[in-house]
């Protein structure tokens, strides 16, 4: 039985039946076009499940104010700009009933950066920049160049802390805020969309 007011975005193939999932993808959005949907490419990690609805966080999803009881995110909103990300916070507290929580993962800007200066080697600050995809190591100009950057959205826009995304979540009506772990919370219905290679080492959050 799906529960509507679970809600998971920012899903990619992850898309457990007892969640309403979203994805705001391009491919997604093509591989729902009537008729010609199923002659979309399939990219490296397969087509989405059929039950991944398109939704975009910042924009809004198609779910009332005050309805969801749990909602989720892994690996989604470093990828917003700054602006981006204080609209997707605010529509995320919208959403939820009173009491509802919000629990999220997303890359450790502070882990980052004690590697970096924990690696003597000449390499310290490549690898920093290929761990962060803060850095671009080719472009691809031209119609190719533009196609890649519009169905792809991999590089990280902004970083976080806990101090500083704390902050953020505080400021957009979010209280009980607290540094999570993988698979710490007593609601087991987050058992459901969390991994542990996507919690290993990395900034989890829980709010309500």
């Amino acid at each position: 039985m799906r529960h509507t007011e679970w809600i998971h975005f920012g899903c990619g193939r992850c898309a457990p039946e007892e969640w309403s999932n979203y994805d705001s993808s391009p491919s997604l959005r093509l591989e729902k076009l009537p008729l010609i949907g199923g002659l979309v490419p399939t990219g490296p990690y397969g087509r989405f499940p059929m039950n991944v609805l398109y939704g975009d966080i910042v924009r809004g999803l198609q779910v009332a104010p005050g309805t969801v009881d749990l909602l989720y995110c892994s690996h989604v909103l470093e990828h917003l700009s700054l602006a981006d990300l204080r609209t997707a916070l605010r529509n995320c507290h919208d959403m939820l009933r009173k009491g509802g929580v919000f629990r999220l993962v997303l890359p450790d800007i502070e882990y980052m950066i004690d590697q970096y200066r924990n690696d003597g080697s000449e390499q310290a600050a490549l690898r920093f920049m290929e761990n962060t995809l803060l850095g671009q190591k080719t472009r691809v100009r031209g119609f190719r160049g533009f196609v890649r950057s519009w169905l792809g959205n991999s590089h990280h826009l902004w970083m976080w802390d806990y101090k500083a995304f704390a902050a953020e979540l505080r400021a957009a009506g979010f209280s009980n805020v607290r540094r999570a772990g993988y698979n710490d919370s007593h609601h087991e219905a987050f058992r459901l969309v969390e991994t542990p290679d996507r919690w290993d080492h990395e900034l989890g959050i829980e709010c309500s």
